[in-house]
């Protein structure tokens, strides 16, 4: 892969996901509000987690791991928040279940933690004020950023065994097993009490790692990855089961994942927090 082509996919990545940061950061800009509810809020959620990657390509919702997450929001008003939130997620992935037979042949397969902390802003589409009978419910939009750590592993002889040491595409090192994000989604809020809200929250993690999921870009020399790693890095390389369309699959240098586009995972939450921030009065304008 030549240094050109590398920059020009990261500038794609770039441009393609940070334009709904530029989207909420105009909403943010224009919204001039006269009433102002500025406070902190504190709570929770639990949920699912969903990959998407070389093991789910067509954006498959059947296997899902649980989530959970914890999170901390400023309101500057009834429109716009920026929030924290610390996440954990469960993904997997499994060729043996995949409708397209060549995945069912490549036969890989993969579980992962993974443990988020990303940054957002929020701006809700209508405005939401606690204290009162009515604008106690909002949709609203968010973007953002996010660090998080990933470790995929696979079963082999009934254990569980990470993968990124192996180097089960032939690297000379290990790849980090800590990346970042662009994150984007919504959700709807709901004010149940003055302090109290439920949350219905998705953030979709468009990751900046293609090894989410331990599968990029073609087979290894096993020979090789053998005398380096062992025969389990081997083993769990090629799991494929050749067949009369994919006679050849597994041999050095055919294609095992694709580097076009990086993975990602998203996280859907229902939760609820605690508000303890101030409601001022409206100004009065003088005419």
């Amino acid at each position: 892969m030549n240094s050109s082509s590398s920059t020009d996919r990261i500038r794609s990545h770039w441009l393609s996901s940070s334009r709904w940061i530029f989207i909420v950061g105009a909403l943010l800009l224009t919204y001039t509000g006269a009433i102002a509810q500025k406070g902190w809020e504190i709570g929770g959620g639990l949920g699912i987690a969903n990959y998407f990657g070389d093991l789910n390509p067509h954006y498959d919702l059947t296997q899902i791991g649980p989530a959970a997450g914890l999170q901390v929001r400023y309101n500057f008003n009834t429109r716009t928040a920026i929030r924290a939130q610390a996440s954990y997620g469960f993904l997997r992935g499994d060729d043996s279940k995949a409708l397209n037979n060549y995945q069912r042949v490549r036969n890989l397969h993969f579980t992962s933690h993974t443990f988020d902390f990303s940054a957002v802003y929020e701006f809700n589409f209508l405005p939401l004020f606690h204290g009162t009978y009515t604008d106690v419910f909002s949709p609203y939009l968010s973007a953002g950023l996010s660090i998080f750590s990933f470790n995929p592993r696979a079963k082999y002889n009934g254990q569980w065994v990470r993968l990124a040491p192996l180097t089960t595409e032939g690297q000379n090192d290990a790849y980090f097993t800590v990346s970042g994000a662009y994150v984007f989604g919504g959700g709807i809020k709901y004010n149940i009490s003055r302090e109290w809200t439920w949350n219905f929250d998705v953030l979709i993690h468009k990751t900046w790692t293609d090894y989410l999921d331990d599968v990029s870009t073609v087979y290894p020399d096993k020979t090789l990855l053998q005398s380096r790693r062992g025969q389990i890095a081997v083993d769990l390389s090629d799991p494929s089961i050749p067949s009369e369309d994919y006679p050849e699959i597994g041999q050095a240098g055919y294609q095992r994942g694709s580097p076009k586009e990086k993975d990602a995972f998203s996280i859907f939450t229902i939760g609820i927090t605690y508000y303890f921030g101030r409601i001022d009065c409206p100004t009065i304008s003088e005419f």
